[in-house]
């Protein structure tokens, strides 16, 4: 019978040692790995919360003017081209978050989710503006 100190027996420090630094290092590895998962758990938490809390609520009323996203998918659609169309008027708000507005031009009404509405905005009045001409200076 072999004993430990016997440099041919299996339980030699020379096995042993690779295998308990093997063990070790995976251990590292996997405290590593769970330190590295938790903080990427809470940082996607904050980033959620981040964003969120940039979400506008869109408060909509009977009558206000909106413009409606142009939904249909265009692989092309040119550059100038307006995604809204519009000017439509709410004529009806669901609790669920749909909404039922009139076309201004058709006369036609029908629901669309409120996320595809935005606010009508008209256009800025331009007052007439003072044109003054330069002259080059005299010498």
């Amino acid at each position: 019978m072999k004993f430990p100190d016997e440099p041919d027996s299996l339980c030699t420090l020379s096995i042993i040692e690779p295998i308990v630094q093997e063990v070790f290092e995976l251990d590292c590895k996997n405290k590593l790995e769970e330190d590295f998962l938790d903080k990427l758990e809470i940082e996607d938490k904050e980033t959620k919360v981040f964003h969120v809390a940039r979400i506008s609520k869109k408060n909509f009323t009977v009558g206000q003017k909106v413009l409606l996203q142009h939904s249909k998918f265009k692989f092309f659609p040119g550059k100038l081209r307006s995604r809204w169309l519009g000017p439509h008027v709410i004529t009806k708000i669901f609790a669920n978050g749909a909404v039922e507005i009139q076309s201004l031009k058709t006369k036609n009404t029908f629901k669309v989710n409120d996320h595809q509405l935005k606010e009508y905005r008209k256009g800025f009045q331009t007052e007439p503006v003072e044109i003054m001409y330069l002259e080059d200076p005299i010498l």
